[in-house]
């Protein structure tokens, strides 16, 4: 007798052809479902046509490219030889091989390359074949658009996001019949994972309202103010922007000055809390901070006009005036994670404009941009008729919808965001795992019409703020002007805020920086408690000069950033006073925290 070990190829033979059948027709079934949950709201009219504008965006885009190698014809035939040269080459290589002889792959994964981990991708001839003419073709695909000379640099970084896109989504791995993982599931249960993961994608296409909405975790596995955003504190203010909480204070004692964090709207707040293992705001509270946090609204059409300025006013201005109040302390620690690190700094020029700089006495950035310069591949969705079509669309609804952003930020990395979700949901019929980061992830929220067309016209397209060009509130900012210490964090595998644009942004400023880069990315470099002793950060001298230059005389030290956070804002003032509770001096509690607005979901 043979078995799986003798005979590799009978663990993709199907077992049961009658429960194949059975769950064939259940994925036809769940498959009319999904398309009837695709079709309803386009039929209905409560969705459009969206995708058409894109779609034509990266036609047009791709074809700049086709262009260049088309008008040369030994240019186009240059390019065609070296694509079926390396073709011709795999395909000696795979002939040696099966022959029995030894041959090297002439193409390999990189390192950090997951989706070809199974030992199949390089035991089986037919699946390592695969894995090299598609590896092959996409690095082509890449070099296509590096070697197109005549396109303008926004151009072609466009291009090669487009084609980074095609070719993650075009993966062996994303396909049933291409994967042998997939294969031999598919043959060993008979069909039932491809039955249950189309039951779970027309679920989510109905969750997403006509729109394939990936669910990345378990989300019926968490709630806010349940199990996540758990700090106990109190709503002491509250408009129609933003809330603020002031927590509860576990010390006998605290610094004298308060401290007020200042979230993105793009995301919810409690990122920073998301439990009190690796909440950031319970920890600043445990070293003796009395923290505030803004948490700011989920808008709808009343929000529409809400703008920088109004963000500026009624949620950094006013927590400023609603803190002085409570703790009878006129300046503030102030810290800004992305893009509310980009209002805080817009505000600190704002401040030292009119004469008011004292008002905020040391300033932390985390993962901030102010010069936009070198910002990544979000800067891909930003040029003038993209934001043109995006204007459009929110001045009919008001605001931006969160899926867009949620999308937009998945796509930076789609190999870790978008294709393993898709292939262990829907192929492999597996339920995510939960995990409380991907539901806040998942946790999207909407952009006022008229503050996110003033962020992408003013910061990623014009980058007026580095500038000294954005006005605010009848002021024209300048950065020089802001003279507030600064600590100035970025994370090194950031694809949001690259750490090189952080850097460049440092020279912006008129005072002192202390420039901070952590280990990993835009989330987990920043949300990096330090009882997990994980990853490590760079300290050196005066953010000065290229960051590849400041990286040659830095300190590395294991761990997390966050005490050496600490001692720099002690080192600012150490004074304590007693602790703070809520409600003091006649504070108005409005309700326990986390509040409602951070309950308002999408």
């Amino acid at each position: 007798m043979t078995d799986e070990k003798t005979n590799p190829m009978l663990q993709y033979i199907l077992s049961n052809p009658e429960e194949f059948a059975k769950n064939l027709s259940e994925i036809a079934e769940n498959g009319g479902k999904a398309l009837a949950a695709y079709l309803e709201p386009r039929e209905n009219g409560e969705t459009g046509t969206e995708g058409t504008e894109e779609l034509n965006t990266v036609v047009k885009t791709l074809s700049e490219v086709g262009s260049y190698w088309m008008k040369d014809p030994s240019r186009a035939v240059e390019a065609q030889t070296k694509l079926w040269s390396g073709y011709m080459n795999i395909w000696n290589s795979t002939l040696k091989r099966m022959a029995g002889e030894e041959s090297d792959p002439i193409i390999l994964p990189a390192n950090a390359d997951k989706r070809f981990r199974d030992s199949e991708w390089e035991d089986n001839n037919f699946f390592d074949f695969l894995k090299q003419m598609y590896l092959q073709t996409s690095n082509w695909a890449e070099e296509l658009v590096e070697g197109a000379e005549d396109l303008d640099e926004h151009t072609r970084h466009k291009a090669g996001f487009y084609i980074k896109q095609i070719s993650n989504a075009m993966s062996p791995s994303n396909f049933v019949l291409t994967n042998p993982e997939l294969l031999r599931e598919t043959m060993s249960s008979n069909g039932s994972n491809l039955a249950k993961g189309m039951k779970l994608l027309a679920e989510d296409i109905k969750a997403g309202h006509g729109d394939l909405r990936i669910r990345q975790t378990t989300p019926d596995k968490f709630e806010v103010g349940t199990n996540i955003a758990t700090t106990p504190g109190k709503i002491v203010e509250q408009n129609d922007v933003c809330q603020l909480i002031q927590y509860i204070p576990t010390t006998e004692t605290v610094l004298k000055r308060p401290l007020l964090i200042v979230p993105p709207w793009i995301n919810k707040y409690y990122i920073l809390d998301l439990n009190q293992e690796k909440s950031f705001i319970k920890w600043a509270v445990d070293q003796g901070h009395t923290v505030f946090v803004i948490s700011w609204v989920n808008p709808d059409k009343a929000q529409a006009q809400k703008g920088f300025d109004h963000y500026m006013k009624e949620g950094i201005l006013n927590s400023l005036d609603r803190i002085k109040k409570t703790t009878q302390q006129s300046t503030v620690n102030a810290v800004g994670y992305c893009v509310g690190g980009t209002l805080l700094a817009a505000t600190l020029a704002y401040l030292a404009q009119t004469g008011e700089q004292d008002r905020i006495a040391s300033a932390t950035f985390l993962t901030t941009q102010v010069d936009f310069t070198h910002a990544g591949d979000l800067k891909v969705f930003v040029d003038e008729e993209q934001i043109k079509i995006l204007e459009q669309r929110m001045n009919q609804k008001g605001y931006l919808d969160g899926s867009k952003m949620a999308t937009a930020f998945n796509m930076l990395r789609s190999n870790d965001l978008i294709w393993p979700y898709v292939v262990n949901n829907y192929l492999r019929g597996k339920d995510p795992f939960p995990f409380d980061l991907l539901y806040w992830n998942a946790d999207s929220t909407r952009m006022p019409a008229a503050n996110h067309s003033f962020y992408l016209r003013n910061c990623y397209q014009n980058n007026a703020l580095a500038k000294g060009e954005m006005e605010l509130a009848g002021q024209t900012l300048d950065l020089s002007k802001v003279k507030t210490p600064i600590y100035n964090l970025a994370t090194k595998e950031d694809h949001i805020a690259p750490a090189k644009s952080v850097f460049k942004g440092c020279s912006s400023f008129g005072g002192p920086v202390e420039y901070v880069l952590s280990g990993s990315g835009h989330i987990a470099g920043v949300v990096n408690p330090p009882s997990k002793k994980k990853y490590q950060y760079w300290t050196g001298g005066k953010p000065e000069g290229s960051l590849e230059d400041w990286m040659e005389n830095t300190l590395e030290t294991p761990g997390s950033w966050w005490p050496h956070w600490q001692k720099w804002v002690e080192t600012q003032d150490d004074t304590k006073a007693k602790a703070r509770k809520p409600g003091a001096r006649r504070t108005k509690i409005l309700e326990d925290a986390p509040g409602s607005y951070v309950k308002v979901r999408i």
